[in-house]
């Protein structure tokens, strides 16, 4: 284009390119290792792969919250800096960064994570090295139920909260049109197996009957669903659950639709389905009238908050964001947060009780509601909203958005089953 890169440019370019990014570079003299007047946080998210986008997407939008942090003086008068390196979304490779960046680079904090068997094998050593882990895009609710720890926060809705929305969904759809016949397709890790035992305890619980037709289980990345589609045509589920995220939800939705599987039953996918990055992946042929929901909406709330957000992050980034964008801008603006609060990033005690406390104005949040923490679970509670696909030619270059949107209230789709279940009060605004 003719535009003249400055060596800032240049060294983030190339850093990208190895992997390893170091977003805002300290002031000259300053190693890697945290100054005294620095508060420094390691991130890990996937840059490459099919869950690079969101990795990319994580770091376009941290750099958005650091930007806005310090120039507002930082926080308890250090500078806000954040490292960032490619979890290439392998638990074992992701443990060692994680080591390293407690270890040698002394970091504050640990932050990140895509993949839920990432954010597990990174909540252990959290557990083990007494350094706090936010969560910002991982939603096994075995971290905030079974797996929880005192070091463990999450701040985007994990798979306990967005099947109890997409079970009341069913719900309402069932004493409708008394469908009865169910499936299930989903990664064979740990966030495919916990979310579909997520939405069978919440169906369960609300009554609702239902025969199980077909369960399968491809692995993560898996090149060809067609055999996986197969058996669900034959099985004839009346309603298809379905569990991937990013670039298989893209793959399965395009091969599916190649095979008319939409003409034969209904389409749901209730955590991570209705991303924005799916749609603008698919295009013309993301199918018009399947259910969907994300962790964050470019399209809803109609706030002022989230309009904001989602044009600045154009602007910044040259797309529109995926929900791993505002999930990554929500840890980072909580971990600034609770430091200001607090003033001393390195008491961990007071730090895990600001936490704790915490409450969260974030773009996701509708007008008269505001993000807070389960004190209990570690696990932030916030609406949901589920909706169909429709035509919407806003967001290029995707050509479908959601709407007509079912909303559900936060208080409703908070705790961790049977682990953990606690009925929280309604926070007042």
């Amino acid at each position: 284009m003719g535009v003249r890169r400055t060596r800032r440019q240049v060294r983030r370019v190339v850093a990208l390119l190895f992997g390893a990014v170091l977003l805002f570079q300290a002031p000259p003299g300053v190693t890697a290792a945290a100054s005294g007047d620095e508060l420094l946080v390691g991130c890990l998210f996937p840059m490459t792969g099919r869950g690079g986008l969101y990795g990319r997407d994580s770091v376009a939008a941290i750099e958005m919250a650091v930007a806005e942090v310090n120039a507002d003086g930082g926080v308890a008068g250090r500078r806000l800096r954040v490292l960032v390196e490619d979890s290439k979304s392998k638990p074992a490779y992701a443990v060692q960064i994680a080591e390293r960046f407690i270890r040698r680079e002394n970091v504050h904090f640990l932050c990140g994570a895509v993949s839920s068997a990432v954010g597990l094998a990174v909540s252990d050593v959290a557990r083990r090295r007494q350094t706090i882990f936010v969560g910002t895009d991982h939603a096994s609710s075995r971290l905030t139920g079974e797996s929880r720890h005192p070091y463990y926060f999450r701040v985007s809705n994990n798979t306990r909260q967005s099947m109890a929305a997409g079970a009341r969904y069913l719900a309402e759809l069932q004493a409708r049109t008394g469908w009865r016949r169910i499936g299930f397709i989903g990664p064979d890790y740990d966030y495919g197996h916990v979310m579909w035992r997520d939405m069978r305890e919440q169906l369960d619980a609300l009554g609702v009957d239902y025969e199980i037709v077909v369960e399968l289980w491809p692995k993560l990345y898996e090149p060809d669903f067609t055999p996986y589609i197969d058996a669900i045509l034959d099985a004839a589920p009346q309603i298809l659950v379905n569990g991937h995220w990013g670039g298989d939800a893209v793959q399965f939705i395009r091969q599916a639709g190649n095979l008319e599987l939409f003409e034969r039953m209904r389409f749901f996918n209730f955590d991570a389905g209705g991303n924005y990055e799916v749609m603008a992946a698919l295009g013309d042929e993301m199918p018009l009238g399947v259910v969907l929901s994300a962790r964050h909406h470019n399209n809803w709330p109609d706030t002022e908050a989230n309009r904001r957000f989602v044009n600045r992050f154009y602007e910044h980034a040259g797309r529109y964001p995926s929900y791993a964008a505002e999930g990554a801008y929500a840890g980072i603006k909580a971990i600034a947060q609770v430091v200001g609060e607090v003033g001393d990033p390195r008491d961990t005690d007071e730090l895990i009780a600001a936490l704790e406390q915490l409450r969260l104005k974030l773009p996701e949040d509708p007008e008269g509601f505001t993000s807070y923490m389960d004190p209990e679970t570690h696990q932030i509670v916030q609406m949901q909203a589920i909706g169909e696909v429709v035509p919407n030619r806003a967001y290029p270059p995707a050509t479908t958005m959601l709407g007509n949107w079912r909303v559900y209230d936060a208080e409703q789709l908070s705790g961790s089953g049977d682990v953990v279940h606690r009925e929280t009060a309604s926070p007042t605004q």
